[in-house]
């Protein structure tokens, strides 16, 4: 299972190869705000560094990189640069020097250093079979060691296959040596994740284990999901890649591998702005969310397309940061019951064997369902809306609250909208205060997003820590279960039920939304632990069914009940 990651990672990832300088990262910080765009890492690819030397910087471009990360994190945001296990082939390079002083690379069949071309040209690879290699490693993320590096400095490790371009299959040969007389062929696909286990040694021993790594991989085996998110690859900005993005995450996820996703707009090529539009809306949904792209094309920062498309990312954005306390809670719940956030519908719905092949939509938990459009030029699209084994599950449109009935429909999709629908009996947290990153949310109000299943009831649950630190595995965390009853046709009550945690969270549920009421109210009241019962506002719209209460302003540390009287 993987451990719960900071809050930050589960916002979005802005790259490219590369941010040119520290100019560049300033004003792409910047762009952010000024499109009030929400965006919590920036992030640096191989030209940062001095000669694709790892764990240095380019003076000239980059002169001051412990200033530049600081800027960064005044604005509430996080950088992450690259850091690959080729190592160039440079007596001057106090990396190479070491691991060559200490035998810490792979080797030939007669001894020598196995050696490859990769990035920096001439390269030897580590070999993390070798005790050494991995103490060696871990030292080299310590701060004093690390120039530019602090807690707000994160780790990507990318072509950790090996990728060894002069390989014969593009890799380090089979016959290559490690540790202990080990052939390659026999740990290849485990040298990713033994090079990503190395890295997470690292950034936990840099704060003595008190903060949450967050790693990036591109390779993995099985126990990678326990020290790094991954990435499916280099994928192109065409149609094709947006729409196998869907089942490559979902696969991943079901095998073990939750913190997963695709480069958003493709690697490579230039994605037109209607491919970049629907690509933003259907990676929203997905849990790793990055955009990121190659050297060689055009730059892709929301702000340079058109008004129309750069309106659709925003609200691709906001819809994601609106959502982080219910994607928050269910990486939580998945570090406990390995249960993915992003499912496949057959994982929810077993015995429905009309939706084992379905793979342009997806569950986010168990109470989402999306189904972005991934086809070009379309505008309208065929839902699947499972009606459960006793056929009485009802959906919900997510933007407007009203129910959706029959089980196959077909749903208008312009380009500024994605079809997702919340499902009967579920409540939904969000933050609805959306600021230019979830650092900066984190302590925000609650609106709850309550759905009424076919009985008139409906559940859920949130969690929330400090976002940072370890501190939750000592019981620094809130959890506060939420239910809403229907107790006769004229009166339901919803209870929050604080059962887990000593965190003293200072959220607080600001509105509740009731989705499948059938009536207006007479009366709202709430009651909280030691204080006077209190009426609350209300609004109901009959169209919709929607019922809005307002301003309950309940602390998820204490228990409370609101009583809607009909």
């Amino acid at each position: 299972m993987t451990p719960l990651p900071p809050l930050f990672s589960i916002g979005y990832h802005q790259c490219r190869w590369n941010y040119n300088d520290e100019q560049d990262v300033a004003a792409v910080n910047k762009g952010f705000d000024d499109h009030d765009m929400p965006m919590d890492v920036i992030w640096l690819d191989i030209e940062h560094t001095d000669g694709k030397k790892y764990f240095t910087w380019d003076k000239h471009k980059f002169p001051t990189p412990n200033n530049m990360v600081d800027k960064v994190a005044a604005s509430g945001r996080k950088m992450v640069t690259i850091v690959d296990p080729h190592i160039k082939k440079d007596d001057g390079y106090y990396v190479y020097k070491d691991a060559k002083d200490k035998g810490l690379f792979v080797k030939r069949t007669d001894g020598s250093d196995f050696e490859g071309h990769c990035w920096p040209g001439s390269s030897e690879y580590l070999d993390f079979w070798h005790p050494d290699t991995r103490s060696y490693w871990k030292d080299q993320f310590a701060f004093d060691r690390y120039t530019g590096s602090s807690q707000n400095l994160f780790i990507w490790n990318d072509m950790n296959e090996p990728s060894v371009f002069s390989g014969p299959e593009v890799t380090m040969d089979k016959e290559s040596i490690h540790y202990g007389g080990i052939e390659h062929r026999e740990v290849h696909n485990m040298y990713g994740m033994m090079y990503t286990s190395a890295t997470f040694d690292g950034i936990m021993a840099r704060t003595n284990g008190k903060d949450r790594p967050f790693i990036l991989s591109r390779a993995g085996f099985i126990g990678t999901q326990r020290t790094a998110a991954i990435w499916t690859g280099d994928n192109t900005a065409d149609w094709g890649h947006l729409e196998m993005a869907a089942p490559m995450t979902l696969s991943l996820s079901i095998a073990g591998v939750p913190f997963v996703g695709a480069d958003v707009g493709g690697f490579f090529g230039n994605p037109d702005e209607q491919l970049l539009s629907r690509w933003y809306q259907a990676a929203a949904y997905q849990p790793f969310f990055r955009g990121h792209a190659h050297i060689d094309t055009r730059r892709r920062e929301p702000w340079l397309f058109s008004e129309q498309t750069k309106n659709v990312i925003r609200d691709a954005l906001r819809a994601r940061y609106a959502l982080l306390p219910y994607w928050y809670t269910l990486f939580q719940q998945h570090s406990e019951d390995g249960v993915p956030p992003m499912r496949p519908l057959f994982y929810e719905f077993e015995n429905d064997d009309s939706v084992l092949e379905e793979q342009k939509q997806w569950m986010v938990g168990s109470g989402l369902l999306a189904r972005p459009v991934v086809e070009k030029d379309t505008f309208n699209v065929q839902v699947k809306l499972p009606r459960g084994d006793q056929k009485d599950e009802r959906w919900f449109e997510w933007v407007s609250g009203v129910e959706k009935l029959g089980e196959t429909i077909y749903v208008d999709a312009p380009i500024a909208h994605t079809p997702v629908f919340q499902r009967g009996g579920s409540i939904i947290p969000t933050w609805q205060r959306i600021r230019r990153s979830a650092t900066l949310m984190k302590e925000d109000p609650i609106t709850l997003f309550v759905a009424l299943n076919s009985h008139g009831n409906a559940r859920g649950v949130i969690y929330l820590d400090d976002g940072q630190t370890h501190d939750y595995q000592s019981g620094q965390f809130v959890k506060t279960a939420f239910n809403f009853t229907t107790k006769s046709p004229k009166q339901a009550v919803l209870e929050g039920a604080h059962f887990g945690g000593q965190f003293a969270a200072k959220n607080w549920v600001e509105r509740v939304v009731v989705r499948g009421v059938q009536s207006s109210p007479k009366k709202v009241e709430i009651t909280r632990v030691s204080d006077p019962v209190q009426t609350l506002e209300f609004s109901y719209d009959h169209d919709s069914g929607v019922l809005v209460i307002r301003k309950p302003e309940a602390l998820l540390t204490l228990n409370f009940k609101i009583h809607i009287e009909f």
